[in-house]
């Protein structure tokens, strides 16, 4: 899915947060939605480098892997509730935007060859949830 398209979703999460003058915690909710995908930003040096003698394959290797497990949604909510003044219903929406992009990626993110990426959700300790 569209980078763009998870933020409308965490924008819609953020919906939740009953008090419009707190625009800062419906944008990290929002954020929190487009967060995992900061693992894809290696595809600048891999294109950068796909003709050269040593391509750096950060995007096709580590792409749903870095930030798309339990240990990434641990960070991430822990920044949100830091971020949040530790607001406890702000860290909960974005926990749950978090995982709704993790929802998406799974009914419908597929790589450039139609290959459907597994999420390796209790990454780094254990492959036993790969969700696909």
């Amino acid at each position: 899915m569209n980078p763009v398209t998870h933020y409308l979703v965490g924008w819609m999460v953020a919906q939740n947060e009953p008090d419009p003058a707190i625009s800062k915690q419906r944008t990290l909710i929002a954020l929190a939605g487009v967060a995992p995908d900061l693992d894809g930003i290696g595809i600048i040096a891999e294109v950068l480098t796909r003709n050269s003698q040593h391509p750096l394959p950060w995007f096709s290797e580590y792409h749903h892997i870095l930030g798309h497990n339990i240990l990434a949604a641990a960070v991430c909510t822990g920044a949100i509730y830091l971020l949040s003044g530790r607001s406890t219903k702000t860290t909960l929406l974005a926990c749950l935007s978090f995982h709704l992009h993790l929802l998406c990626d799974v009914l419908g993110a597929r790589g450039p060859d139609g290959y459907q990426w597994p999420i390796p959700y209790l990454l780094p300790f254990s492959h036993s949830l790969d969700l696909t």
